[in-house]
Order: structure tokens, then C-alpha cells, then sequence
């Protein structure tokens, strides 16, 4: 990676906690400069994070933008903190534009963000249509409008790397119903659309230097992991550490090795494992 003002910029969404902010970590680590975006800015904001219907939680969550910026900066990266909403069109157009404006370019684009809210552990009788649309909304059409805001630059560089949270959700069905260790329709389908996604920029735009993964990273042990999910069946102390997410994206974006599987599905714990990317992660057996 280049230092100084040539370093690459990667624009991580949904970085103010999870994986998105283990992301950004790693490639600051990696020799980037990261612009973070996400919808809470500092720490104590009350967003809505219940997954279902049937009730509503607004109390913190643990992680900001602030808290993801120091830890930037703290691998040897500059930060920039854009507020960034997956329903608001207007505010991925704004974001976008203000790293261009800032930092003149975009090298990384991370599609991590995701939908977050009622719905998402819901049945399909108890799922409002208009929660499918936001999920939809959110999980696939926000990627797709971030994903043509910024090619455009990159064909012009002849570089550049589209990476996409992808899920298993989106390949097969729940082994049990949405809220008892199950997921949603919305979750399961928009997951499933935004898998298209790597695979068609990878075909047609890889004569330009283009690259672009579908990453999925398995169970990870995130914050809203240990405090939400539990009531629907999801025990975080089986999960991985985001880290091992993060470590992935970083070697996607430096290693040679990586631009081999230009457009194809990358299993973040089986590739982590196999190539030693995190010290001590797994634990060794006994």
C-alpha cells in the first residue's frame, strides 16, 4: 500500500460498530484512509433496533462513528465521519460527494451497512409489505446507487474494489422460523438480490481494472448480536470475533492471491482460518 496523501481511501458503511467498524480498523491497518459512515455519529444515540413487530427498543447501542474514527486513526489511518442513512437516497448521493470533495477519490467501496429494525425476525403473516420494501430498500438498492456513485471514478483510474456483506440467508432456508433461531423473509431475499450484484460489476467491468466480492462472514459475535438476538435464538459466544471479518477485507484489498477470485463468494472464518489471518484465532484444539 502507498503512504502519505496517495493512500488509498475505502468507504466502509454501517462502520459504527460490528463488523463494519472491525472493517475499517483493518484497513486502516493495511495502509488506507477511511471514510466511516453509518447513521450514529457519537456514543449514547438512540436508534430503533428491535427486530420485530411485536415490540420496540431504542436504548444505545454501544459504538459511533467517533469511537470507529479513533481506532482509524490509531492503525496509522486518517478518518472521515459522514453521516451515511440506507433509506435516505439523498444521504448516499451526500456522502459519497463529501469524500470525493475531501479526499478526491474512492478506492474501496464496502457495502456493510445493513437494515436494522422491525421485521427482520418477524413471520411472513406478521411482516407489514412496507418492511419488506425497506429491507429491499436498505439491503440492496442503497448498495447498488453506492456502487454507481462511485465506479465511475474508479473505471477512470483503472483500479478499485467493490466488497458486499453477503449472508447466507440469501442462499438457502431457515432451519427454523423467524424467532426461534430462524430470519425473516425481508432478511433472507434482499441478501439474496444483493448477491447479484459482486458478480455482475466483476463481468462487466473487470477490463477496467475492476474487482468486486460477495463476503460472507458467518456467524460473528457482534455488539447487537449479544444484546438483541439472544431472545431469538442466536448465542454470540459461538461466534466468530468481527476481527476475522475485517482481516479478510484487508487481504482482499493487498494480496495478489485476492484478485484471482474477482467475482466470486469469499467464506471469511474458512479463509481466515486456512491462511492465518488473525494470531490466535481459532483457538487451538486440544
Amino acid at each position: 500500500m502507498t503512504t502519505g496523501p496517495d493512500r488509498p481511501v475505502a468507504l466502509v458503511t454501517g462502520a459504527s460498530r460490528g463488523i463494519g467498524k472491525a472493517i475499517a480498523r483493518h484497513l486502516a491497518r493495511a495502509g488506507c484512509d477511511v471514510a466511516i459512515a453509518a447513521r450514529t455519529r457519537h456514543e449514547g444515540e438512540e436508534r430503533e433496533h428491535s427486530s420485530t413487530v411485536a415490540a420496540s427498543n431504542t436504548r444505545p447501542l454501544p459504538g459511533s462513528l467517533d469511537s470507529t474514527a479513533t481506532e482509524v486513526e490509531a492503525e496509522g489511518g486518517r478518518a472521515l465521519s459522514v453521516y451515511l442513512d440506507l433509506l435516505d437516497r439523498t444521504s448516499l448521493g451526500s456522502a459519497v460527494a463529501t469524500v470525493l470533495e475531501r479526499w478526491g477519490r474512492i478506492d474501496i467501496l464496502v457495502n456493510n451497512g445493513r437494515y436494522v429494525g422491525p421485521g427482520h425476525m418477524d413471520q411472513l403473516l406478521d411482516t407489514p409489505v412496507e418492511l419488506l420494501d425497506r429491507h429491499l430498500e436498505a439491503n440492496v438498492m442503497a448498495a447498488v446507487i453506492l456502487t454507481k456513485l462511485v465506479l465511475p471514478q474508479m473505471v477512470d483510474r483503472g483500479s478499485g474494489i467493490v466488497i458486499n456483506l453477503a449472508s447466507s440467508s440469501g442462499t438457502m432456508d431457515p432451519p427454523r422460523p423467524a424467532g426461534s433461531g430462524g430470519w425473516g423473509l425481508g432478511y433472507g431475499m434482499s441478501k439474496g438480490a444483493l448477491h447479484r450484484l459482486a458478480g455482475m460489476v466483476a463481468v462487466e467491468l473487470r477490463d477496467w481494472g475492476i474487482r468486486a466480492y460477495n463476503l460472507s462472514p458467518g456467524f460473528v459475535a457482534t455488539e447487537r448480536i449479544a444484546i438483541d438476538m439472544a431472545e431469538f435464538g442466536f448465542d454470540a459466544s459461538v461466534g466468530a470475533p468481527p476481527d476475522v471479518v475485517g482481516a479478510v477485507a484487508a487481504w482482499l484489498v493487498t494480496s495478489p492471491d485476492a484478485a484471482e477470485r474477482n467475482g466470486e463468494w469469499i467464506e471469511a472464518q474458512e479463509v481466515c482460518a486456512a491462511l492465518g489471518l488473525l494470531p490466535g484465532w481459532p483457538a487451538p484444539t486440544a
